[in-house]
């Protein structure tokens, strides 16, 4: 934990404090191995991953192993991390990540690879794998973004290619073999490239050509020519984990998070998921089900996601959405489907999503017509994607969100006014009151797929097909957003790269590159100067064809899916011929061997009797008032963070919330006020609104015993249910300044002014106020502390940090703690 002095004042400090609802800690000296799980992307990016909490519940069910998560610090901190000396630690012991065994990043996509240099930097660890002598910590790579390792193969002493539930417990038993053994760096690689879809860089050398194609990938260990990647063939032999990590901070998907079912039928020819996740895999009906009650009972979510690459596809879709509903919408649990394909859609899921609240549809065309759908193989009609928008809209949804993508196979302009045209008849569809928000973002070849081989169009070329969008796209109903042409330019040099890019990587970071999935932070100019001095035109990687025979730098990393196969769908693509899905047949692809591996999919399944929550049977509405204090780590929490510690802690203890009518019910629960991040609180005070019949007592120790450490309970009352939220009178705070010394001439000063304007900067301007009127009273005490009693009116206010810096003529600097020690409600 961070010497809370300076840091509650960074953004967002909820981010780092660590200690949430069901982390896992354990004694590091009590275990064999330690893995620090490395997300190379900011918190709320990263605990949205459901990967990651895979991974720390497999690794974590190990007695002899310890996984720890670790998220890259944003800017803000990197710099106060930097300028203090301070190493990146991880969240639950705080170690340094330098003094863990194994550090192991996941690689969800190309534009994450600063981060990574990011975290290497501030745990002091040098950036080449060949540069690192000690055995320990290893350093490996996981995820999607390791299907094409190679331009940051040399960063990573080991790269995981494919599922990473088996092979990661591998790793971490050669991992506690070479400890015991004290054996070499280079016997640990050995032993690790033993493990199906470990690829050790170093034991694979590339030449090249002289017009900088490849040449030659050469094995340099016997027997070792090629990396198949790893496969659960039966994700259920691996269960959900249960108690998911509750976060503080709000995230970019802040719900519970379920994988229905792992991998895709359809056989996209631009999407790379849909390739190396192959062959389909469901999980089994009733373990979601299971899953899904135990994991909210443990979490309190207010909403469930039902994940996959194709949730329509599921075979057993619509019974299990009646079944969770059933159980689920007496609790106020909404329900969401974030990946449904427009002709897997069935009415009837409208009526069991929406019976708690709308949580959003996004259908993804991808394209304008139905000529590029079939170049790339999605197999939806005009017709069929406007019939379904009118579905959605009648069901009572008012908004729709839509993906398309340019620069396609085969694109012309014509094609774009196609897009534009969808779109307005999406908006049509649902009348005055419609919303649709599109999306547009310019396509990128991957590897492993069949448009491995195709160019990618140019920046400039992408900058004008969506300005042609944005000019013929005039309609109130539509908002029209669209991904950075660059960063699109940065991805494709990435993905179908080689090794010659590190060096470019490198130099981009040395030179200020961060955060390069961020528009905010995005600098062209950077990369353009990167790859220059390392000698490499990005034309090569992205504007060119390539020959159906040219050596590709990831032809060693075997994703099952084969090379034929590939060139087969190129061809049809070409044609514009479509494949069918694969679950109507067997399309030889190469994943599948029929007898280890083969598609799993539910087809037949009917709940049995399912059992609601237990929460209370009482329907009587009470009014209880609520006080207690909030000290140490959960200072550095918002107002809104606070509500939601409290909103999930109540649902974990089965109290039942009254919630408000409409679209999108909300518990009843009001604050007295709302502190400013940062602030210790000796007393606040809430009011909630519960169905039951339990004692104040009773009702006080159950929500007691979900509160995390940090918050505790002073007392429960019941109030009157007529009675008016709680309002405040005064408040008073304690101040502490460090080693700075205020002057009481100053205070003097201010106590006996009449008047003391202050100028309050917000959004809507500039307002002063009369800082006088706020202050019922102010005193130094011994310690060198100021205690400020202050009034609370009807007009604006300053919060406490305000007041001192514009009576004391201070900076945010010179305040190291504000403590709320009183409140006087009215």
């Amino acid at each position: 934990m961070f010497d809370m002095d300076w840091f509650w004042k960074i953004q967002r400090p909820s981010r780092y404090v660590g200690g949430e609802i069901n982390t896992i800690r354990k004694d590091p000296q009590a275990v064999d191995v330690s893995f620090a799980l490395a997300f190379p992307d900011v918190y709320e990016v990263g605990m949205s991953h459901l990967g990651l909490k895979m991974l720390y519940h497999v690794l974590n069910r190990q007695d002899w192993v310890a996984a720890e998560r670790v998220f890259s610090p944003w800017v803000d901190l990197e710099r106060e991390l930097e300028n203090r000396g301070l190493p990146l630690c991880s969240l639950e012991s705080g170690r340094a990540l330098a003094e863990f065994d194994v550090l192991g990043f996941s690689i969800q996509h190309e534009l994450c690879l600063t981060n990574v240099l990011t975290m290497l930097h501030l745990a002091g660890i040098p950036f080449i794998s060949t540069e690192r002598k000690r055995v320990f910590p290893l350093i490996i790579a996981g995820g999607p973004g390791c299907f094409n390792p190679e331009p940051f193969a040399a960063i990573f002493d080991a790269i995981l290619v494919g599922d990473g539930e088996e092979a990661v417990l591998e790793v971490c038993e050669a991992v506690r073999e070479a400890k015991r053994n004290k054996a070499s760096k280079e016997e640990l690689l050995v032993h690790l490239s033993r493990i199906r879809g470990m690829y050790i860089p170093g034991f694979f050398k590339t030449s090249y050509n002289a017009d900088g194609t490849v040449s030659q990938i050469e094995p340099l260990l016997t027997g070792y020519g090629e990396v198949k990647k790893a496969m659960i063939p039966d994700i259920n032999r691996y269960p959900l984990p249960n108690g998911q990590i509750v976060p503080y901070a709000e995230l970019v998907h802040d719900r519970l998070a379920l994988e229905i079912s792992r991998g895709c039928t359809r056989g996209c020819r631009f999407c790379q998921a849909g390739m190396i996740y192959r062959p389909v895999r469901e999980r089994e009906p009733s373990s979601v089900l299971k899953s899904a009650a135990r994991s909210l009972e443990l979490t309190g979510f207010e909403e469930l996601s039902l994940l996959s690459l194709s949730s329509g596809d599921y075979g057993c879709l619509g019974p299990l959405l009646r079944a969770l509903m059933d159980k689920q919408a007496e609790s106020k649990v909404a329900l969401s489907l974030p990946s449904l394909r427009v002709d897997s859609l069935d009415p009837a899921w409208f009526e069991e999503i929406k019976r708690v609240r709308k949580t959003g549809f996004t259908l993804a065309p991808e394209a304008g017509n139905d000529r590029l759908r079939r170049i790339i193989n999605k197999k939806l009609t005009d017709d069929e994607i406007l019939a379904t928008a009118q579905k959605i809209f009648d069901a009572g949804w008012e908004l729709i969100k839509l993906y398309f993508m340019i620069g396609l196979p085969g694109e012309e302009d014509s094609d774009l006014y196609d897009i534009v045209r969808l779109i307005k008849g999406v908006a049509k569809q649902g009348g005055r009151r419609a919303r649709v928000n599109a999306s547009v973002a310019a396509f990128v070849p991957k590897a492993h797929t069949p448009f491995m081989w195709t160019a990618q169009i140019s920046l400039e070329e992408s900058r004008r097909r969506i300005n042609l969008i944005r000019g013929s796209l005039k309609d109130p109903r539509v908002r029209l957003k669209w991904n950075q042409p660059e960063m699109s330019w940065l991805e494709g040099i990435f993905s179908r790269g080689d090794r010659r890019l590190t060096r470019a990587l490198i130099g981009a970071w040395l030179d200020g590159a961060r955060y390069e999935a961020w528009s905010e932070h995005f600098k062209l100019a950077l990369w353009i100067k990167a790859l220059s001095e390392s000698g490499l035109d990005p034309a090569f990687y992205l504007h060119r064809e390539r020959s159906p025979d040219e050596i590709f730098p990831w032809d060693h990393i075997q994703s099952g899916v084969t090379k034929d196969f590939l060139l087969r769908e190129r061809s049809r693509a070409l044609e514009a011929k479509q494949t069918p899905d694969c679950r109507e047949g067997c399309l030889e692809c190469g994943v599948c061997d029929h007898e280890r591996v083969d598609p799993i999919v539910y087809r037949e399944w009917e709940p049995g009797d399912t059992v609601k929550p237990a929460l209370s049977t009482s329907r009587q509405v009470r009014r209880y008032r609520v006080a207690f204090s909030k000290q140490g780590r959960l200072r550095c929490l918002s107002h809104l963070e606070l509500v939601r510690v409290f909103i999930r802690a109540l649902k974990r203890a089965h109290i039942a919330l009254v919630y408000s009518a409409g679209y999108h019910p909300l518990p009843k629960i009001s604050f007295a006020a709302a502190l400013p991040v940062g602030t210790e609180s000796m007393h606040e005070t809430m009011d909630i609104h519960v169905y039951g019949s339990d004692s104040p007592l009773a009702l006080q120790e159950n929500l007691a015993r979900r509160l995390p450490e940090g918050i505790r309970m002073l007392s429960l009352e019941e109030w009157p249910l007529d009675a008016v939220s709680p309002k405040l009178k005064r408040s008073t705070y304690e101040i502490a300044f460090g080693g700075l010394k205020i002057k009481r001439t100053d205070l003097d000063r201010f106590l006996r002014a009449e008047v003391f304007p202050v100028v309050k900067k917000g959004k809507k301007g500039d307002r002063t106020v009369d800082l006088r009127t706020l202050v019922e009273s102010m005193e130094i005490l011994e310690s060198g502390r100021v205690c400020v009693v202050i009034r609370h009116t009807t007009g604006p206010e300053l919060k406490p940090a305000e007041i001192v810096k514009a009576i004391f003529s201070i900076t945010e600097d010179d305040i190291v703690k504000i403590v709320k020690t009183d409140e006087v409600i009215e």
